[in-house]
């Protein structure tokens, strides 16, 4: 993950370090709508820089995606800091606002692709139009770290959640990953905690049931 990401980076420090990392989110928040001190907002930034990025990598699966949605979030947390309600908790509603950059990001992604695809299609019906399909489903640019990182079963883990429909993967994202609490998972998503419970719940067995067929067809393959 680059530096650019805090657009926020080159203010000034108008009080210490040190007391602004030991404030909670919410005296921040509070404390910059107040006096106006940028130095509140970036110590904000700062705090779920890698933790945000991270669950937009994830799920967005491209390193320059999740860069854009987590400014793109950002931007958008700034902009109505006068719509965060006093008593409520950030970290939730910072989600609710990435969530839905994320799946904004998805689904532009998924557009572009599929104009592409049409363009290619109609430009030229031969294998060279295939290879342009496959190219685009094969070409994930995993980060480098990641990549030395991950175990196979890690890699496969990932493929499985890949299987499951967006809201589903969001759920594994923030309550594992993230290691949201389910009432947290609820406020972000605006959904009841039974919900949440019971879709992670489903969400395993799903993962599960993806695991065992996918042993089945290694163990089939190795008796072939």
């Amino acid at each position: 993950m680059t530096t650019s990401l805090n657009p926020w980076a080159e203010t000034n420090v108008n009080c210490g370090q040190s007391e602004l990392v030991e404030q909670t989110d919410e005296l921040l928040i509070e404390g910059y709508r107040d006096s106006g001190d940028t130095a509140l907002f970036e110590t904000i930034v700062r705090r779920y820089e890698r933790e945000l990025y991270a669950f937009l990598r994830r799920f967005l699966g491209d390193a320059q995606k999740a860069e854009d949605a987590f400014q793109a979030t950002f931007i958008t947390v700034y902009q109505r800091l006068d719509q965060f309600e006093s008593g409520r908790r950030f970290r939730p509603w910072l989600y609710a606002v990435a969530t839905n950059k994320a799946i904004d990001f998805k689904r532009q992604a998924k557009r572009q692709a599929l104009l592409s695809l049409d363009v290619s299609w109609s430009e030229d019906k031969s294998s060279s139009a295939a290879n342009t399909l496959a190219s685009k489903v094969v070409s994930k640019e995993p980060d480098p770290a990641e990549t030395a990182l991950e175990s196979e079963v890690r890699e496969q883990v990932r493929e499985m959640i890949g299987k499951l429909n967006e809201p589903t993967q969001l759920l594994i994202q923030m309550a594992f990953y993230q290691g949201m609490k389910y009432s947290d998972i609820s406020e972000a998503l605006g959904i009841p905690i039974g919900t949440v419970k019971s879709r992670v719940f489903n969400a395993m067995r799903k993962l599960s049931q993806f695991w065992k067929r996918k042993a089945d067809d290694a163990s089939a393959n190795s008796h072939e």
